[in-house]
């Protein structure tokens, strides 16, 4: 699977998060993750990136700043927004027929532009259902 989406036709807060994901997806084929899809869409929601790590099916939600203005980044995975990925992803399992393990993570990135330093957090099993 290509881990890195064209940026064609977006706006830029779009393609600033695209760029999120891409170095999400890059991370995590660096720690052994297998990317098996990206922004996949169903009735309930959307799922930014799905991975598979060793027997283990896990759903990623990305969340890309530039600043704090907002809070942290992962301060905007409300509770709202964890019930959207919650039932997108057990939609994802039975559509798949999935009999593995499964979790969701939270990996939140923040990109400071006078510095071009790239923070990078991970928050495994940030979402409990599983």
């Amino acid at each position: 699977m290509e881990c890195y989406l064209k940026n064609s036709m977006l706006n830029e807060s779009q393609r600033f998060g695209n760029w999120g994901e891409d170095v999400v997806c890059k991370y995590l084929l660096d720690n052994g993750y297998k990317i098996l899809e990206r922004n996949y869409k169903n009735y309930y929601g959307e799922i930014d990136i799905i991975v598979k790590l060793k027997s283990k099916i896990i759903f990623i939600e990305v969340k890309t700043r530039s600043s704090r203005k907002f809070g942290l980044p992962e301060e905007s995975v409300n509770q709202k927004k964890q019930q959207k990925i919650l039932r997108a992803s057990e939609k994802y399992i039975l559509d798949n027929k999935i009999k593995k393990e499964c979790r969701i993570d939270v990996v939140t990135i923040e990109k400071d532009y006078s510095t071009r330093k790239i923070n990078l957090r991970h928050f495994k099993n940030a979402i409990r259902y599983f």
